[in-house]
């Protein structure tokens, strides 16, 4: 049943936060974003509310399994800790049982969350891609005028119709990167992925049990709903504080293949980042990334315990 709470849990969570992902992977991939809510100005001017939508389909359709293995992994890895070092599944597990459970549960999405997060980092910036391709060939067509010395006998033929998007959809996504990149497009910033989801959710699932602990009211095993709701939610705004440095260098990896290849991997994304635009880089979005972790995982969480308090109902 962890399993299949954690499926219910994660496409709840996905659904209330999905928009503010996708102001936030456009904050970190694009300088020109001083703040959120220039972001969410030009994104709502140029596009309405269907941009900040863009890319949803592939990860409401996987991230149900993730969400599912991770925290499976998690709930099986612990008990597996637990009966080795204490003789039963059901002992009261140490700290670093919980830390050891949580980093494992992040390790295990990887394989399966990169090429999703390729698809969706692609989607959500190719509109600034595709503007900026336009722009450039403006300036270009400028400049060859301006340096005609003759006018031109006939009349310059008109500009055609501005190219549609790269990216049809998800699916389309996926196969275009596999068919010019190889499998490796696939799985683009996929160390810097490793980097991000172990630390954060050993954080995350650390930090929810020690919350839970302190929320528990006295001669009571769990929580109350409330209780829930804020372990949960502070759990989920302490994970992505961790994990936002690397959340940064996964989305400019994933996104340079739109035209422009400017990093050759991990170390150099992060050196030339920090190198043009500062150390402050490495924190784009992070207040983005907080806000949104909140009530996102306020929601997962609760309906996971919910999912779990009915599947042992039902069964007893």
């Amino acid at each position: 049943m962890d399993f299949v709470a954690g499926a219910i849990g994660g496409v709840c969570g996905v659904a209330v936060g999905y928009p503010l992902d996708t102001v936030k992977v456009r904050i970190q991939t694009e300088p020109k974003y001083t703040g959120i809510w220039q972001c969410v100005q030009d994104t709502y001017r140029r596009e309405r509310v269907r941009g900040f939508y863009r890319g949803l389909s592939l990860p409401v359709c996987t991230v149900s399994l993730v969400s599912s293995l991770s925290f499976g992994t998690y709930r099986h890895c612990l008990a597996h800790i637990c009966r080795f070092r204490y003789g039963s599944a059901d002992a009261k597990p140490a700290r670093t049982d919980i830390t050891l459970s949580g980093f494992a549960s992040g390790l295990v999405r990887v394989f399966l969350t990169s090429p999703t997060e390729v698809a969706k980092v692609r989607l959500q910036t190719q509109t600034q891609a595709q503007a900026q391709t336009q722009l450039q060939a403006q300036t270009r067509r400028r400049s060859s005028a301006s340096a005609a010395a003759v006018p031109p006998l006939c009349p310059a033929p008109s500009a055609g119709p501005a190219p549609g998007p790269r990216y049809r959809g998800p699916l389309h996504c996926l196969a275009t990167v596999a068919r010019e990149e190889g499998l490796r497009g696939l799985y683009k910033g996929s160390s810097a992925l490793l980097f991000r989801e172990g630390h954060s959710f050993a954080t995350y699932f650390l930090s929810y049990s020690i919350l839970c602990e302190w929320l528990t009211p006295a001669g009571h095993s769990q929580p109350d709903v409330l209780g829930v709701l804020v372990a949960g939610g502070c759990a989920g705004a302490l994970a992505w504080a961790v994990a936002t440095p690397m959340d940064v260098i996964k989305s400019r990896l994933q996104a340079d293949g739109q035209g422009r290849r400017r990093y050759r991997g991990l170390l150099h994304c992060m050196v030339t980042s920090v190198r043009e635009e500062g150390p402050r880089v490495l924190f784009k979005g992070l207040t983005l990334n907080c806000c949104r972790a909140f009530p996102v995982n306020m929601v997962v969480f609760v309906t996971y315990e919910a999912a779990l308090r009915l599947s042992r109902g039902l069964l007893q």
